[in-house]
């Protein structure tokens, strides 16, 4: 066991416990119970002497008391009288032992017990090179908690300040700048817009003025006069402390583990489970005092001010800077769908109200033409009137109108405004959280701390490795020792893909299936609404794949870059991020992909339709077209992964988990007043671990997607993605302030490798949007026929132009109607969407001369759509600088100061040593009268000098 020390305070742990069992009483040398020490309601983060404030804490698992703990312990009865049995045995016969139990048992109880003792001398080493490094440790293994030991880290305040000048921190200086406001048009509509939305911004401003900031300096202990040190309590906060404190412990080396590189492998090796900083405080209570994770609750985490700015500057301090960019992200997000959301609910009113003068669903549902359509499958189905398709045609007209060409341009600029503005505003939150000058200096720093797993498969190899291999060489991972995991890691993306491939083809397959059963189904219900009853279970059914898929595709993915084994944790993330990506677009969207460019284009025609797996007639789009049933998928896919995936997920997930803790622990068979007085770090401890904000983002990436690339489908995506968020961002915030334990504050300029997707999204889009309208929606045929085949340049006669003739004697074997007389008439002719060929003409169903001239303007609508929206994407690039004028003004005014401060400071020093130096050679009051004057020349010149 380690020695008791003035920097190591056990609490009454294990020493206790093994007194307790030998039947002695406790020793006067033991620490005061940390219960007795807050019995007055005080539970802030201290240690026990309520001086050394708590900045980090440790878990590891200890032996419980009773059975477990004594056949564990060395001097345990059981072992002892196991050991005297053997050797009573042994002595008193001749024949070979007989194990009593299983002997693969029995060695692994052993290799248990030499595991357990490995850790604790892992940790007793680990806690002895922290003391070493200056930190101050408190053991508490008497806690509530049965099973869970804690390990409680202060950092003195010269240990602070070291490490924060190791670390290069920032901090702000005694000197302090007035923040002059910009004076063009742009700026003074900043100005105006935040006096207005005034009553919307949270009450949570400091006592200093807001046009007033503090000049910051990396901190030196050299040059400590310049910061404001007059309380050191409040200089490094909480968020710095804890960074401070986990810097050290993944610096800190454990011998015993080789492969080492501190808290890291640790906590991967079961050393210790968990590592974490503390909350501020209680949020609910009588007797919660006000800090900062209250007041985020009660102005951020809070249903009731829903309507509210975001807080991003408490939540940076409280959180950290990539914490805080995500929100400030979601939140400029959020502000950008409000004018979206507007545009679309216009474009689909718009709609609504021209449904009554649309001369093509009109012309459908007038059931004076009496136009006879082709059977929609073999055999079971039967010939069908037009009229029938009235409702879906009206309906099609909603999403499908002129004003979707106008809304697909806008969204594509929107998207652009949308990346430009956020990039001004990364800019001015970089200047105001003094990380203007954080780049390639810090990450070059932390290249240096690999991953565990890296270490150890380094290790590995070193051991492997031939002994007359030179020392001197650098033993490191090369691409041939990741082959083998890049080879799995390809082969099972190719395969988790064509999974999801089939899985939409099984899907094709049930549509095509289930339309056939009720066609032939003896209920008039099921057969008067086959086609909605077919959209909308296959829509579910697609949602509820989707999100099983997502949920087993991110473990995969994970232990896909484990196998590869990383380098560093950002090298890590940024291959986890690509996979998880992949593979959640593809399963998002191959649905929708499928019907906005596959459906009713591979079917064929009457009389020589496409099969696949032997009878399966492919599937045709509605008469018109398949932009209701693209609009149907995407609304269902969006609202059900935002309401299922979300929003209960994300509530109801992260409860069960605590719950299972609590049970797991035993804790929920204490009384509840005891569970009211567990101290900060027990209640912590009970809360989700913290695993990052990639999950956050990759919700907001694909409802992006989602908003951006078929949005001229569905005009609605927008007003819906604006919903979603609004209760996003609560949930979000409650679930950081209450459910998980609180993140270790990293530092981060800029959102990273999302800024990329986001871009890449918005440049896809562009394309996407202009084959859905040249492609899947009838606006480029409506356009040919009316400037071109229309006798008056009107929209009459638009139905029956796209309607193609087929004689049914023509129908192939087996495949024409059962019983097609329940028309009342013979039907000799039917009719088909397409462009094709009357059976009368000398080339009968072949392509016809519309066909080729409509997909040559197809063509060349996407062409000049795509390079338009190009075009003035980039004007509106160039026109909006990515830096705001004044944010770089202040930039530049903050240098200047920089420079006169120690301009100043220089001058006060060479001043100061003029002064020593004077008064060295300046002779006493006495001497004067006793020795004449010394020439002046010579003071002068020593002042010169120095």
């Amino acid at each position: 066991m380690m020695r008791r020390s003035d920097d190591y305070l056990p609490v009454p742990g294990e020493e206790k416990n093994l007194a307790r069992d030998f039947g002695s009483k406790p020793g006067n040398n033991e620490s005061i119970p940390m219960k007795a020490l807050y019995e007055d309601g005080h539970l802030g983060p201290y240690f026990s002497d309520e001086q050394c404030r708590v900045d980090y804490v440790l878990t590891y698992s200890i032996q419980k008391p009773g059975g477990v703990r004594r056949r564990s312990s060395k001097f345990s009865d059981t072992n002892f009288l196991r050991r005297l049995r053997r050797s009573m045995s042994m002595r008193s016969s001749r024949a070979p032992l007989q194990p009593k139990e299983d002997p693969e048992i029995a060695a692994q109880d052993q290799r248990t017990d030499y595991h357990e003792d490995d850790k604790r001398f892992k940790r007793e080493e680990f806690e002895k090179n922290l003391i070493e490094m200056g930190l101050k440790l408190e053991k508490d293994e008497g806690s509530k908690i049965p099973g869970v030991g804690f390990l409680k880290i202060h950092a003195p305040w010269d240990i602070l300040c070291r490490e924060a000048e190791f670390m290069k921190l920032k901090m702000p200086t005694k000197k302090v700048y007035e923040v002059k406001q910009g004076s063009n048009l742009v700026e003074k509509t900043r100005q105006f817009i935040h006096k207005v939305t005034g009553p919307l911004h949270p009450k949570v401003n400091a006592a200093r003025p807001q046009n007033v900031k503090s000049l910051s300096h990396p901190f030196s202990r050299e040059k400590q006069h310049l910061f404001d040190l007059s309380d050191r309590d409040k200089f490094f906060d909480s968020k710095t402390r804890s960074s401070i404190v986990y810097e050290v412990l993944k610096r800190t080396r454990c011998t015993k583990a080789k492969y080492s590189m501190g808290i890291t492998s640790l906590l991967s090796s079961g050393v210790y489970t968990a590592a974490y900083p503390l909350h501020d405080g209680d949020i609910e209570g009588l007797n919660a005092e006000l800090n900062d994770r209250k007041l985020l609750y009660e102005q951020w985490a809070s249903y009731s001010v829903f309507y509210k700015y975001q807080p991003i500057g408490l939540i940076r301090k409280y959180f950290g800077e990539k914490v805080g960019l995500y929100f400030a992200w979601i939140g400029v997000y959020t502000q950008m769908l409000i004018p979206a959301a507007i545009v679309g609910v216009i474009v689909f009113l718009y709609g609504c109200a021209t449904v009554d003068d649309n001369i093509p669903s009109m012309e459908i549902c007038d059931a004076r033409n009496n136009i006879t359509m082709c059977p929609l499958c073999d055999s079971a189905c039967s010939y069908w009137k037009l009229v029938t398709a009235c409702g879906t045609a009206r309906a099609s007209h909603l999403f499908d109108n002129p004003a979707t060409v106008f809304f697909s341009i806008f969204m594509a600029l929107w998207a652009i405004l949308f990346m430009e503005h956020w990039k001004r505003r990364q800019m001015r939150l970089n200047y105001v959280w003094d990380l203007t000058g954080f780049g390639e200096e810090e990450e070059e720093e932390h290249k240096d701390h690999n991953r565990a797993d890296y270490e150890l498969k380094v290790m590995e190899k070193t051991m492997k490795m031939d002994q007359s291999a030179p020392k001197e060489e650098k033993v490191k991972l090369t691409c041939t020792d990741r082959m083998p995991a890049y080879m799995a890691t390809v082969a099972m993306m190719i395969f988790m893909i064509s999974v999801t491939f089939a899985i939409v083809f099984g899907v094709i397959l049930y549509r095509i299936s289930i339309k056939a059963a009720l066609h032939v189904s003896s209920y008039p219900a099921a057969r008067s609404n086959i086609r909605a009853t077919v959209k909308t279970t296959a829509a579910i059914i697609n949602l509820i794949v989707i999100i099983i898929l997502d949920e087993i595709y991110a473990k995969i993915a994970r232990k896909l870059t484990e196998m590869e084994v990383p380098k560093t944790d950002k090298s890590f993330e940024e291959r986890l991020i690509f996979k998880l990506f992949v593979l959640k677009f593809v399963n998002a969207f191959t649905p929708i992909v499928y019907l906005a460019f596959f459906r009713g284009r591979l079917v064929g025609r009457p009389g020589n339709y496409l099969y696949v797996v032997g009878s399966y007639r492919m599937e045709e789009c509605a008469h018109a077209g398949c932009l209701m049933e693209l609009c149907i998928q995407l609304c269902i896919t969006m609202l059900g992964k935002q309401l299922i995936q979300n929003n209960l997920f994300e509530i109801g997930i992260p409860k069960l988990k605590k719950l299972l803790r609590k049970r797991k622990s035993e804790v929920t068979s204490m009384p509840e007043e005891d569970l009211k007085t567990l101290q900060r770090f027990e209640k912590d401890y009970f809360m989700g671990p913290f695993v990052g904000i990639n999950p956050e983002y990759m919700e907001m990436i694909i409802q992006f997607g989602m908003v951006t690339l078929f949005v001229a489908s569905f005009p609605l995506a927008p007003l819906f993605a604006l919903l979603n968020n609004i209760i996003e961002i609560r949930l979000d915030a409650k679930k950081f302030v209450m459910e998980l334990r609180r993140p270790l504050a990293a530092k981060a300029k800029d959102i990273g490798i999302w800024y990329n997707l986001l871009r890449g999204l918005s440049k896809v889009a562009v394309i996407v949007n202009a084959f859905v309208i040249a492609f899947t929606s009838d606006f480029i045929p409506r356009l040919v026929y009316q400037y071109t085949y229309s006798p008056d340049g009107t929209m009459h006669g638009f139905i029956n132009h796209t309607l193609s003739y087929f004689n049914v004697s023509d129908f192939q074997n087996g495949t024409a109607p059962v019983a097609p007389m329940h028309l009342g008439y013979k039907v000799e002719i039917c009719r088909y969407k397409d462009y094709r060929e009357p059976p009368w003409s000398s080339t009968p169903y072949e392509l016809s001369k519309e066909f080729w001239a409509i997909l040559a303007v197809r063509l060349a609508f996407v062409i000049i759509f795509q390079n338009m929206v190009m075009l003035m994407s980039d004007f509106v690039d160039w026109l909006i600088p990515d830096i705001p004028k004044d944010i770089s003004l202040q930039i530049h005014k903050e240098k200047i100061l920089m420079v006169e401060v120690f301009m100043k400071e220089e001058q006060g020093k060479r001043l100061a040593a003029l002064d020593n130096h004077n008064k060295d050679n300046c002779p006493s009051p006495s001497s004067i009268h006793q020795s004449p004057p010394q020439p002046r020349s010579r003071p002068v010149i020593h002042a010169k000098a120095s």
